[in-house]
């Protein structure tokens, strides 16, 4: 008798090891009802696991096994839906929700193995050149480090700018013409270090633990997204877990993470989910690992989720924001070490604050069956901030001795915005569904900027040989946006699809930020379950920031003279055709081909070969002379995608983009554009192992080619005389760097145990130390004794992860031993 009750407490034991729970909630896609009676499976489960929805479509299953799942969602009148590569652990509830597609006909029985497609894209408005992405896949990709940026940079048609950021180049636009919106609404850029005018920056103000499924797009995108030409991030937050409460904390070299979540009513289902990341990079100092500067950056971010809902809708309150600082000071060198000062500039003292932020509330309301209705009310706020201070010092001994540091530069740029979005959705019966809404801002703005001019003479050492004071910025600013749409769906039969949109998209900046139609169009025709041909047009536009139309190239007295206050919107034409197909139950084959025109690009007013096409990426500010619309480009490539989903422990993805991208400038010559890689390939591989016990060995490999930056010859003159690099004019971007290679790998392994996992990581970034070319720097300092230098992109580093996670608690330790900074990069070596 004893010896039962053990084998059977023994089995209770691990049953529980080896198994966790799954919960969510299945919604009509088009109404968000959630639907009763549907049938919820895990594929492969022997006996079977599975269960029916309640009457609120909430399903819960339990006894699911651990590591990958694949899940088979059925009801009848809807489609089938298959969720592939869930992953469950020992320390965690999986909290899912599924979304169903009305079905025109009724399908036959079918017996699911395996999605070779991801999970279908949240908006049913998007027909071709969008892709969703999961919180899995932003830390399964080696290199990616749990960032949507990086993440995306593995899709087809889609480039990192430069290591040391996470700007993205899509179909070769510049990564300025890229839309970040979070929980619906248009956000600032969402990174910490932003550069005023960029998407991007060295670390992201996200947290990949917060975030629910997203979608992405690369071109032709719906009506409701306006205010961009090359992309867009469509970012949800996720629901706090509604039926236990669980903690995280993280401690490592690169700072501390907390989060919470939990239930703030069971019965109601209303939850919370708290977040707070505070990161410092103090201790690699103390290591000794060099990350190119003795600065220390500093960075903190939050979020916030409180879910609210009730029997015909829901209240979310929701934030997130983030606040950095750097001050890189050489004056207290004691020697000369312009080799290793990778960041910022070896003639002054800098000091550099930004922070962003955005909070909002967000209602949905289901009216009847067949409409809801949302609303975002949101404010949100940027702020960048920065002081320099000429450094005049001497060299004695092999020593500095610093005479003075009369301050040089300082600027103060705050944007912030009050946001009302609102949309009604209603399903006109099985085939066609309608959209439309306003998305309205009211935007204040404040430009603040001034700087005195190193003349010649400051370089020997005369204190008194800075210019006078000039101001280049003094602007407040207040405007109105607004973005009318609608948008429609419509399913002829099983094989023909179609949505038709038009937008309009009004700044009262100023009377030339004004785009009156823009069409959208998608068509997509699949002759059988395996296959589908695809066609998309939209017509684009984006807005100039702010700081563009108010600087003042020259001055009156003390104001500046504002000469770019009429410029309007960039604006495209693009088009998309594609073809996908599925290559057994695993593997899916998805190639497209476009063309984009883009007009009314900001060029020089003088003949010139600027366009502001070429802007947006890296660490610089940009200093606009006198422009106006005339300038045009173009995009054109083609794109293959080869993907073997995640079953049976391994996944692989080949991308594949072949492109040419063109502008022509004032001076009415077409050049390549900076970006214009012509070329990129991808291929992404991820192995994993399970043993007896549940725990699981992980691999992931990833390789990446493309074609160089473009550049031009240098003027040595002109780049002598104003301390930076010069190119000749006529001959801009008529050069390209080598080509960039970068191998990654990421290797792991996870113990689950009852309520605990522990989680050792490894990640391996550009381990063969390929020494790629970011760009032309100039560098009077250099021992060579020539200036114009070669800077090079990210260098080989490490990052190793320790966690431990359980039911209730969760603790994870976080060692890393490099971060996005190289440990060894020289900025200068003979081109």
């Amino acid at each position: 008798m004893l010896r039962t009750l053990i084998t059977a407490f023994g089995l209770i034991g691990i049953t529980h090891l080896h198994a966790q729970a799954m919960r969510g909630e299945v919604t009509d896609a088009e109404n968000l009802i959630g639907l009763p009676g549907a049938t919820v499976v895990v594929v492969g489960s022997d006996p079977i696991i599975g269960t029916v929805t309640d009457q609120d479509g909430r399903f819960s299953l339990t006894g699911v096994p651990l590591g990958r799942t694949t899940l088979h969602v059925r009801m009848v009148g809807y489609e089938d839906q298959v969720l592939n590569g869930l992953v469950l652990t020992s320390a965690k509830d999986l909290v899912i929700s599924v979304r169903l597609q009305s079905a025109l006909t009724e399908l036959d029985e079918v017996e699911v193995v395996g999605d070779a497609s991801p999970n279908g894209v949240r908006n049913e408005m998007a027909l071709l050149s969008a892709r969703q992405f999961s919180v899995e896949e932003t830390d399964r990709y080696a290199g990616s480090r749990g960032d949507p940026g990086r993440m995306a940079s593995n899709f087809a048609g889609v480039q990192g700018a430069d290591d040391s950021r996470n700007d993205i180049v899509i179909r070769g636009n510049s990564p300025m013409g890229v839309l970040w919106r979070f929980e619906g609404v248009n956000i600032p850029n969402p990174n910490h270090f932003a550069i005023p005018g960029t998407g991007g920056g060295p670390v992201t103000i996200l947290n990949n633990k917060y975030l629910a499924n997203s979608d992405f797009f690369t071109g032709a995108f719906p009506a409701e997204f306006g205010n961009a030409t090359a992309g867009v991030f469509d970012l949800r937050m996720r629901n706090g877990n509604a039926d236990k409460h669980e903690f995280a904390a993280q401690l490592g070299f690169l700072g501390t993470e907390l989060m919470a979540e939990g239930p703030l009513s069971k019965k109601r289902r209303s939850s919370y989910l708290v977040s707070y990341r505070y990161s410092t990079l103090r201790l690699f100092g103390f290591m000794g690992i060099r990350i190119g500067t003795d600065a220390i950056p500093q960075y903190q971010d939050a979020a916030f989720r409180f879910h609210f809902p009730s029997k015909k809708g829901s209240i979310s309150l929701w934030g997130i924001g983030g606040s950095s600082k750097i001050d890189i000071v050489i004056s207290d060198q004691a020697t000369p070490d312009t080799a290793t000062l990778i960041y910022g500039e070896n003639d002054r003292d800098q000091y550099f604050r930004s922070r962003m932020g955005t909070v909002g509330a967000t209602a949905t309301r289901t009216l009847n069956e067949n409409t809801y209705m949302k609303a975002t009310l949101a404010v949100s706020g940027q702020g960048i901030n920065s002081d320099h201070h000429y450094v005049y010092r001497q060299v004695v001994d092999g020593h500095y001795m610093v005479d003075s540091l009369p301050p040089l530069l300082r600027y103060r740029f705050s944007e912030s915005k009050a946001m009302l979005y609102v949309f009604a959705n209603r399903k006109l019966g099985l085939r066609t569904s309608l959209r439309v809404g306003v998305n309205s801002e009211q935007q204040w703005a404040a430009y603040l900027d001034s700087a005195r001019a190193i003349l010649p003479a400051a370089v020997d050492g005369d204190p008194n040989t800075l210019g006078t004071w000039r101001v280049r910025w003094d602007a407040r600013v207040t405007a109105l946006q607004l973005q009318p749409y609608a948008q429609v769906r419509h399913r002829f039969n099983e094989q023909w699809t179609a949505t038709l949109g038009i937008t309009s998209l009004h700044n009262s900046i100023n009377a030339n930020s004004f785009s009156p139609i823009e069409p959208r169009f998608g068509i997509s025709y699949a002759p059988d379950t395996r296959q589908r041909i695809s066609a998309g047009y939209g017509l684009h536009s984006q807005m100039q920031p702010g700081y563009l139309l108010f600087y003042g190239a020259t001055t009156e007295g003390r104001d500046p003279l504002e000469q770019n206050t009429g410029i309007g919107p960039t604006r495209t034409h693009h088009g998309v055709v594609g073809y996908e197909r599925r290559l057994g139950q695993r593997v899916r084959m998805k190639v497209e081909a476009y063309y984009q025109w883009l007009f009314d690009v900001p060029v020089s007013v003088a003949p010139s070969s600027f366009s502001f096409v070429n802007t947006g990426a890296g660490f610089e500010r940009f200093f606009p002379d006198s422009l106006h619309n005339k300038g045009n480009g173009y995009n054109q490539g083609i794109e293959l995608t080869l993907e073997h989903a995640f079953t049976k422990g391994w996944y692989g993805l080949f991308t594949a983009s072949l492109f040419d991208a063109r502008y022509r400038g004032s001076d009415g010559v077409w050049r390549n554009t900076s970006f214009n890689g012509r070329n990129a390939f991808n291929l992404v591989l991820a192995r994993e192992f399970t043993t007896a016990k549940k725990s699981v060995i992980s691999i992931g490999t990833k390789f990446t080619y493309a074609g160089g930056r473009w550049y031009g010859p240098v003027d040595r003159e002109a780049s002598n005389a104003a301390q930076e690099v010069v190119f000749i004019d006529s001959l801009v971007n008529t050069r390209q760097f080598r080509p960039y290679f970068r191998a990654d790998l990421k290797l792991g392994y996870r113990w689950n145990r009852p309520k605990v996992m522990h989680e050792l990581g490894l990640d391996l970034v550009n381990v063969t130390g390929q020494q790629n070319i970011l760009k032309l720097t100039y560098a009077p300092d250099h021992p060579s004794g020539d200036p114009i230098r070669e800077e090079y992109q990210l260098g080989f580093c490490r990052c190793s992860t320790t966690r431990w996670s359980s039911e209730g608690t969760f603790l994870a330790f976080n060692r890393n031993l490099a971060s996005t900074l190289p440990t060894r990069s020289p900025r200068y070596a003979h081109p």
